[in-house]
């Protein structure tokens, strides 16, 4: 009588219990928030499971992606653009992401418009701007970061903003 731990009947029962979960996460691009897999049918014990034996990885808190993919080119601006959908990379993060700086923002830098409720998110870590009106609308372009849409400004509203908040 053979006995297999409990890593290796997870693997071996892996074709049949994780394959629709896995079809899921690729119809979708490859990365789910946890509300977004559970809404799909996926059960948290599954995702648990995929992630304890290296299907899935952790992105951030509530960010779920398959491991097998390639590696992303940027994981805080697709995680930030995941978790905050309504958000705009803006200023140093921006700067950095046109390649018109050499600075490394610490943090990623979200343009949110006024009266929005302030994201908590644990990493990467950010730094909120509220911006009003068409100080918010204007200048946003969505690019394509690793298969996920990116909201970030223009070079010419970064440029601009930097200016006006040069003393932040």
């Amino acid at each position: 009588m053979v006995i297999l731990s409990m890593e290796e009947s997870i693997k071996k029962s892996y074709p049949k219990r994780f394959e629709k979960a896995k079809k899921i996460f690729h119809d979708r691009g490859g990365v789910l928030k946890t509300g977004e897999a559970l809404s799909a049918g996926i059960h948290p014990r599954i995702l648990y499971e995929m992630q304890q034996i290296g299907i899935l990885e952790q992105l951030t808190r509530g960010l779920y992606r398959l491991a097998d993919l390639p590696p992303l080119g940027n994981p805080d601006l697709v995680s930030v653009s995941l978790k905050i959908p309504n958000g705009v990379i803006c200023l140093i993060s921006a700067l950095a992401y046109h390649e018109i700086t050499t600075q490394v923002p610490h943090q990623v830098y979200v343009a949110l418009g006024r009266g929005t409720e302030a994201p908590r998110l644990a990493h990467p870590p950010i730094r909120i701007f509220w911006f009003s009106g068409q100080a918010f609308a204007l200048g946003i372009q969505t690019h394509k970061i690793d298969g996920v849409p990116v909201r970030i400004y223009s070079p010419e509203k970064t440029i601009a903003d930097c200016f006006k908040y040069r003393k932040k």
